[in-house]
């Protein structure tokens, strides 16, 4: 990796859990300096503006966090393993962060909901690309005789996210993961009933 590459990649991670903490609106370019150490003129080399570092940030956040699932998934064959090795994948996030300052896709999708659409797009696309893998994960499962053919996969993966989500929402409001465990808890029971 080159060192423009190397002073790119930092800038985007402390940018990522910069927006992930302060958020977008609440984060000036003066804070950015401050997290990554550089200079404007060292951060806009970079990048034309703070939209595009905003864009990039996410995609950056997105991108860490999916690599950790297809870690997880590359020993899993059984489609509840599959699933299960997602859940826990997202449970250790809480205790173990890849992006500092919780869930990167629950903290964009509601910051960016009414006042920034090309960030809320690209937390759609994030959203979309996680309910994919998982209806894939059950439709394969259904093929396989491992999950139950009236299964919908659609409806599980809303189950699942709305329930991880919710459960980080409530942990990091309380500062207590004990809502992240029962939640937990619950979609491994509920996993199982699928087959």
């Amino acid at each position: 990796m080159s060192k423009g590459e190397e002073t790119k990649e930092k800038i985007l991670l402390s940018a990522a859990e910069l927006f992930n903490q302060q958020g977008y609106a609440g984060s000036s370019i003066s804070d950015i300096m401050r997290v990554t150490g550089l200079q404007k003129g060292g951060i806009y080399n970079h990048f034309k503006s703070k939209d595009e570092l905003a864009l990039l940030a996410f995609d950056y956040a997105i991108a860490q966090i999916t690599g950790h699932y297809r870690v997880a998934l590359r020993s899993k064959r059984h489609a509840i393993e599959r699933l299960q090795a997602i859940i826990d994948v997202f449970r250790s996030n809480i205790d173990n962060p890849t992006i500092k300052g919780g869930c990167p896709l629950l903290n964009t999708a509601v910051e960016s909901d009414d006042t920034h659409p090309a960030l809320r797009d690209r937390a759609q696309q994030a959203m979309n690309s996680w309910r994919d893998m998982i209806c894939r994960i059950i439709q394969k499962g259904i093929e396989k005789g491992e999950i139950r053919s009236d299964v919908d996969a659609d409806e599980v993966a809303t189950i699942i996210i709305s329930t991880l989500e919710g459960a980080v929402m409530m942990s990091k409001l309380y500062e207590d993961s004990i809502h992240l465990k029962r939640a937990v808890n619950h979609l491994n029971q509920y996993i199982k009933s699928l087959c």
